[in-house]
Order: structure tokens, then sequence, then C-alpha cells
């Protein structure tokens, strides 16, 4: 079985240059001018699970787009052993899937 591609509909996080971030989410597309994907700061990742899971309305996804010059590296979202992915994550904390919590079931 082939690995998953980094295309629209991968849950990825992206590690970004100048300045060092990490964002987490869907990828809506990848070319040669960047990446576009909707999705939050690593960082407020479990205060954004938190916020679903409680039905809330506080910190939001964003649609944003990166220079591919900014984009160090992108992590396929994935279990590692025991540990599983943030997106089984939000499926496990939420009671709901990824894409049900974004109303979007891959790509367009």
């Amino acid at each position: 079985m082939s690995p998953p591609a980094l295309g629209p509909g991968a849950v990825v996080i992206a590690y970004l240059q100048n300045p060092r971030e990490r964002f987490w989410g869907v990828v809506r597309s990848l070319d040669a001018t960047g990446l576009v994907m909707e999705g939050i700061e690593l960082g407020s990742f479990d205060d954004w699970v938190r916020q679903v899971g409680e039905g809330g309305a506080g910190l939001s996804l964003s649609t944003v787009f990166f220079p591919l010059l900014r984009v160090e590296k992108l992590l396929l979202d994935a279990a590692g052993g025991p540990v599983p992915s943030m997106a089984a994550q939000v499926a496990k904390r939420v009671g709901r899937s990824l894409q049900d919590v974004l109303g979007w079931g891959g790509p367009d």
C-alpha cells in the first residue's frame, strides 16, 4: 500500500520559516506558488478541539496561503505507533470525524 499523497484533502503539519511556525490542518491546494490550507497554529490545537467539543464558537480554523519559500516541510498527520494522529484525536475528543467537523468530505 502506498502512503497518502500530500495533496488536497491531506491532513498535515506544515513547518514554516521566517517566522518559524507550525500549522496543522487540511491541504486545500499545493503547487509551485505555495500551500493553501485550512487549519490553525499548532499551539492552539488543544484549545480549538476543546471548544469544538463544547460546541463553543471561539477559535476557528482559517484558510491561509503560505508562499512555497516559507514552507520548510510538510508532515502527514499520521499515527506514530500508539500515538494517534491529530485528526484521530479530534474524532475521539469531539465524537465526530474531522471531515464532519469541517463540513468537507474531500478534495473539490
